[in-house]
């Protein structure tokens, strides 16, 4: 398995990935399907800010992905500048074969290096196995809202867990 930096070679197979979740399944909060268009830009915004997009491949073929983006509104609460919320997928064909892991693990180092202080991750309640894999990585379940979200004609919670990387901003006055 290599995990790198995706390209925008991956963009195809991103897409699917996410939009398999969409039309059965609660793990993304949301009814359309995520159109070329939406994840071309996605991936510009994420690659013009400098947040990592990583795919893991395994046979030339993209298993998974994952990304962080801003936490509660990023530029416009500056106070959340040193925390930033995941994004993980993996094809179901490679559930519980070290995808996720190898993931999160990279994700996390490169928290590390870009001095991130907090990782988030807010999972649907019902997805068990993300849960069980964030926590293996070290994140710890921080707060469940329940019935925040509907999707399929049913109220649904959200579990947020996080990861403190612990490290202190360059430059940071401590405020």
């Amino acid at each position: 398995m290599l995990v790198r930096d995706a390209t925008a070679d991956d963009l195809p197979a991103i897409r699917g990935l996410y939009n398999a979740l969409i039309p059965t399944t609660t793990i993304a909060w949301r009814d359309e399907l995520a159109s070329e268009e939406e994840i071309t830009d996605w991936y510009a915004e994420r690659t013009t800010r400098g947040d990592p997009v990583l795919v893991a491949e395994l046979d030339g073929e993209v298993a998974g992905y994952t990304t962080w983006g801003s936490f509660r509104g990023g530029d416009r609460f500056p106070g959340y500048r040193h925390t930033v919320e995941l994004t993980i997928h993996v094809d179901g064909r490679w559930h519980r074969q070290g995808v996720g892991r190898a993931l999160l693990t990279a994700l996390i180092e490169r928290a590390r290096a870009r001095q991130v202080h907090v990782l988030v991750a807010g999972i649907d309640a019902d997805n068990g196995a993300s849960i069980d894999l964030h926590r293996a990585v070290g994140f710890v379940e921080v707060g469940r809202m329940p019935e925040v979200g509907r999707k399929h004609g049913r109220w649904l919670d959200l579990v947020l867990l996080q990861q403190v990387i612990g490290i202190r901003a360059v430059g940071d006055d401590g405020r």
